[in-house]
């Protein structure tokens, strides 16, 4: 179902809220306001969310209305209704562009009254927007961006890096490839923050299990050619080519890497970020062996497999684990606001801290100092055309990665809030 932006998904009510700025305690007094009490009242009456996101660009896919669709089961597996203040639910496109994705929030928070923002799925304007969001005294949860600066040098009080990171991605994939004794390695980048953290954490983990960087090439945003760079990349002598790429540059470098030969060569093309749907794009017979890591896959379980039919039946195929974990923010969120008996930032934040994150794709999970949210992760390897039993029976989880190993210890984040020893 397409929504036009902007649209509320859930009708308006009458209710009662407590109104920005009446608390103004901080978050060590937000920590102990109590839980379960009515909710006071607040000018607009509502808890508004927006989903901020690639709508139409290369990471649509992936992201996009799949996005808003798991957003919208949350609100309404919530209830509709915080106390008696409706849920709403605003989204927009960010076009991967930091002055469209911050005039997009600014417009939110200044003129709609959005309290917090979900989604955000171009590391550069998650970054930007974060900050806007501290300084607006609102929430940011960044599903979708990949980039560590989130929580380490622009950490916020009031930013969640929920899903994954860059440095969780780049570990377990290129930990996996060395162990096979793939040591020489060349990237092909995209040419934005995401790109660029991919890659300074892909290199590092390269370095430190004892491989060699031979070069990299840097690729704009929706870059369709990528001929030259599979050149340079098979003339370097690498064993393995980093795709620091998302979405459909991700899936055309693929493919071009496959069409010039460089399976047959033996150069293995090592998946930075990969997710069920760039696979099925790619296709088993060229995607078949590719390691890469993912929080979430819609076979592993009996609850993943539930939320995926629900999923499915709304929009049409499996979540990918951006769209899955939406769904798990999102109630995270509406959980604490309930719990805080307001929708005041930094008491929800508090709630949010203080509390586990517990749902079909998250075990034990919780949102760390600068931000972080531990969680598992899953070495993934898409399956052999043979071994497939239906259209999205395409991959295996090789291993499970916990989540106090999968990030980036606290103390090499250079976070501002995190208190030193």
């Amino acid at each position: 179902m397409t929504v036009p932006t902007g649209q509320r998904l859930l009708p308006d009510a009458s209710g009662a809220i407590r109104r920005r700025g009446v608390l103004a305690a901080g978050l060590a007094a937000a920590a102990i306001w109590p839980a379960g009490r009515a909710l006071a009242q607040r000018s607009d009456n509502v808890v508004k969310i927006g989903v901020l996101d690639d709508m139409s660009g290369p990471y649509a896919d992936q992201q996009g209305m799949g996005d808003v669709v798991a957003a919208r089961m949350a609100i309404e597996d919530f209830g509709g209704r915080v106390g008696d203040s409706p849920i709403e639910l605003v989204h927009g496109d960010l076009q991967n562009k930091p002055d469209v994705g911050m005039g997009i929030a600014r417009r939110w928070y200044d003129q709609e009254r959005v309290d917090a923002i979900f989604g955000l799925g171009s590391s550069a304007v998650a970054i930007a927007v974060q900050q806007l969001s501290r300084e607006k005294g609102r929430i940011s949860v960044t599903v979708g961006a990949g980039t560590t600066e989130l929580t380490g040098k622009a950490c916020s009080p009031l930013g969640v890096h929920w899903l994954y990171d860059n440095y969780a991605l780049a570990r377990a994939t290129v930990t996996a490839l060395t162990g096979e004794g793939k040591k020489r390695w060349f990237f092909i980048t995209s040419d934005y923050a995401f790109g660029h953290s991919l890659e300074q954490n892909g290199a590092a983990m390269v370095r430190a299990q004892g491989g060699e960087m031979l070069g990299a090439s840097r690729v704009p945003l929706g870059e369709a050619d990528y001929s030259a760079h599979i050149l340079r990349a098979a003339q370097s002598g690498a064993q393995a080519v980093g795709l620091a790429l998302a979405g459909t540059d991700f899936i055309n470098a693929v493919k071009q890497m496959s069409e010039f030969g460089l399976m047959r060569r033996g150069i293995q093309p090592a998946a930075m970020l990969c997710l069920i749907t760039n696979i099925k794009a790619i296709g088993l017979p060229t995607a078949q062996g590719m390691v890469f890591t993912e929080a979430y896959y819609w076979d592993q379980n009996e609850r993943t497999r539930a939320f995926s039919e629900r999923f499915a039946r709304l929009h049409g195929r499996p979540p990918t684990m951006m769209q899955a974990s939406m769904w798990g923010a999102v109630t995270h969120y509406l959980k604490a606001v309930r719990d805080a008996g307001t929708d005041a930032a930094e008491p929800v934040m508090a709630r949010m801290r203080a509390t586990p994150i517990e749902d079909f794709m998250t075990t034990n999970g919780r949102i760390r100092e600068d931000g972080r949210v531990i969680r598992d992760m899953y070495l993934m390897r898409a399956k052999r055309p043979q071994d497939s039993r239906g259209e999205w029976d395409l991959l295996e989880v090789v291993r499970t990665i916990p989540g106090d190993q999968a990030f980036r210890p606290l103390s090499e984040g250079d976070c501002p809030l995190v208190r030193r020893g």
